[in-house]
């Protein structure tokens, strides 16, 4: 029987076109059980591949033979391995191509829908890794926000649609993913804004992004106006695009809200986040369609892969947003901390430009699931 590659693409139409897909991981049960691809109809069966040195024929009846087979494990060869075996049973399969190291990588694009006068918003999401980043583009200009290391996505993405990069935004200083909003600066002469109070260790030049900025992207037909929302870091900023969309960052998310601890003061930064979510999201209009940095759970997927919703729905539905007694809050964003990002120290440094990791360094910083969250 054959065995064939599977790109990251295609994993990612299946996942946000819900198909059925049956995943053997060959990783080791630790790094399963901590991340591993996530479809709502994929099925999964756990063996590490040092278990099949010597045949796969113990484990064929765990494989269905009526659905898709897709074998995965962390850099491409033990799948690759594993899947010629397979097929040697008879087996028609496929291995992860670039392994789980690529699939954290990869980024969909999703147009979330036209702005006023013309423009666009489109939304990247990294399935593989929870972030989720924007680009803004009016009048043949573009602004970025929130964007991951690939920076070449976007800026081949903006050239396909003839558009210019001229600013670059991190809603705030990062903790579990690298940004690329200054190598995507630096690559198109950019502005690149970051919020100042985020900004005290950095050792790299930056605008000052603070409440009550507004920043014209083309033809003065769009304004990203700056909402100053701390909380998840003390320098958190959120963006009312259009009048209409809501850029909420790390602190609010569709099925849970920003974490407060990334570093090392939750307890003093827990009533910034109560007030940020409880008072001046409030203040804002239901009607804005909240579009976050991360999800944290595949069904917060939309039907067309996008991730979001209108911010009088998550008031209404988001548990983390309807917690009355402030003490409870307390408790609940304190003591229901998931475990850290990995390497979260070194990433933080890392967006702070005090230390330049190599790009296969950046990779392993970064392995691992989205934990922003707290639900």
């Amino acid at each position: 029987m054959t065995v064939k590659a599977m790109n990251s693409k295609e994993i990612a139409r299946k996942v946000i076109e819900k198909k059925e897909l049956f995943i053997l991981d060959v990783r080791n049960e630790g790094d399963f059980a901590d991340w591993k691809i996530e479809g709502e109809n994929f099925d999964y069966f756990n063996i590490p591949y040092f278990e099949l040195l010597d045949g796969v024929e113990e484990i064929m009846d765990k494989i269905p033979a009526d659905k898709e087979v897709l074998v995965v494990c962390a850099k491409e060869g033990s799948s690759m391995m594993v899947a010629e075996m397979l097929s040697d049973e008879g087996l028609d399969v496929s291995y992860l191509e670039g392994g789980m190291k690529t699939w954290s990588e990869y980024l969909e694009p999703v147009k979330v829908g036209d702005l006023k006068n013309g423009g666009e918003l489109y939304q990247f999401v990294r399935l593989g890794k929870g972030c989720l980043s924007y680009m803004v583009v009016s009048n043949g200009e573009a602004a970025i926000i929130d964007a991951t290391r690939m920076a070449d996505v976007y800026v081949n993405f903006a050239k396909e649609i003839n558009a210019k990069i001229t600013h670059v935004f991190d809603t705030h200083l990062h903790a579990d993913h690298i940004s690329g909003g200054r190598k995507i600066a630096e690559t198109t002469g950019a502005t690149y804004w970051l919020p100042p109070k985020d900004a005290g260790e950095v050792v790299f030049e930056y605008e000052a992004l603070e409440g009550g900025n507004d920043v014209v992207i083309g033809n003065s037909t769009i304004n990203i106006h700056a909402l100053y929302s701390p909380g998840h870091t003390i320098g958190s900023t959120s963006f009312v695009i259009d009048e209409k969309y809501l850029l909420s960052g790390d602190i609010l998310f569709i099925d849970s809200i920003g974490r407060p601890d990334l570093a090392g003061l939750a307890e003093d930064w827990v009533g910034d986040l109560r007030e940020s979510l409880y008072k001046r999201y409030r203040e804002l209009s239901e009607e804005l369609i909240v579009l976050p940095a991360h999800f944290m759970i595949i069904e917060e997927l939309n039907e067309d892969g996008s991730v979001a919703e209108k911010l009088g729905t998550l008031f209404a539905q988001n548990h983390g947003l309807n917690i009355e007694d402030e003490n409870e809050f307390r408790s609940m964003v304190t003591e229901n901390l998931p475990p850290q990002p990995n390497a979260y120290q070194e990433i933080r440094e890392t967006n702070m430009g005090k230390i330049t990791p190599d790009e296969e360094k950046q990779r392993e910083m970064e392995i691992g699931p989205n934990r922003c969250a707290v639900r």
